[in-house]
């Protein structure tokens, strides 16, 4: 059985407020676990010690037993400096637009500075 330590869903709509909990990793995100570890309100500011409370000594005993944290997880574990602090992912090829997009940004740049090369052309004929 392969264990995970991860966040329930709970709250109402607009209103999320999470359990952390260790569950079966094919079991549903909010579906039976097997004990609750703490918890995560997002809607506290990110300075309140009531934003996330977390029962440090069963989190450790899961740990030792084989249970991985999911990448959330671990930046809480991490902040609260039960476990390491994961690396920082980044991928800046997400924020890129996709191929047709950066075609018709392409299409409108060329556009742009074909209008502004013809007033300067026409300028000076003028004078």
């Amino acid at each position: 059985m392969s264990l995970k330590i991860r966040l329930a869903r709970g709250g109402a709509k607009k209103r999320p407020h999470y359990r952390i909990v260790v569950a079966d990793s094919r079991m549903p995100r909010d579906g039976r676990y097997i004990e609750r570890l703490g918890t995560y309100d997002p809607l506290l500011a990110k300075d309140d010690d009531k934003r996330v409370d977390l029962k440090e000594e069963r989190i450790r005993y899961w740990l030792s037993k084989g249970a991985k944290p999911t990448d959330r997880v671990a930046t809480f574990l991490g902040k609260a400096e039960i476990t390491a602090m994961p690396a920082q992912r980044n991928n800046p090829q997400k924020a890129k637009p996709k191929a047709k997009a950066q075609e018709r940004l392409a299409a409108a740049a060329e556009a742009a500075s074909a209008e502004a090369a013809a007033p300067a052309e026409e300028a000076p004929a003028e004078a």
